[in-house]
């Protein structure tokens, strides 16, 4: 295979690597903890800075504090998480994992989007820059820069509103 076709077909050999492995990790976490893997990140997310106020996740998420909220709403919903809300100032909310959200955590697996910021965030600046100039290429390419971007095998759309 001449060099240029061999260039191709690696990035979309790895393109497939990426969406595979996002792909198999989310379902299997949703598997075994019955929740989605965005969910799943928030809970293992929660576990490690309990009690977090709702921005700081957002903000260790990556996520707009509207897209955590939803997120919080479910897993509120289903009893994992619980929110206080703060005695001196009413617009600060504190989260914390439920008893039932602890024992979530211990038998979940590791889910795409925390081993994916963990990578990125080791990357140094330079790195990172490169990474970002090209997939922002990708989206260029297919044209969908105005897609909202949707959380991985989840209904949550990362959005301001």
């Amino acid at each position: 295979m001449e060099p240029e076709n061999r260039e191709l077909a690696d990035i979309i050999d790895n393109l497939r690597r990426v969406f595979q492995v996002v792909n198999e990790h989310s379902k299997k976490a949703e598997k075994s903890s019955g929740i989605t893997g965005p969910q799943l990140w928030a809970i293992k997310t929660i576990s490690e800075k309990a009690p977090i106020r709702v921005s700081d996740l957002a903000h260790q998420m990556y996520l707009h504090p509207a897209t955590v909220v939803g997120i919080l709403d479910r897993l509120e919903a289903r009893e994992l998480v619980t929110r206080t809300r703060s005695s001196t100032d009413r617009r600060v909310v504190t989260i914390d994992l439920s008893e039932k959200g602890k024992e979530l955590v211990r038998r979940a697996p590791e889910v795409a989007q925390g081993l994916l910021v963990a990578g990125l965030e080791k990357l140094s600046r330079e790195k990172r820059k490169v990474i970002g100039e090209g997939l922002r290429y990708l989206v260029d390419i297919l044209g969908v820069q105005e897609i909202p971007p949707k959380l991985m095998r989840s209904p949550e759309i990362n959005t301001p509103e």
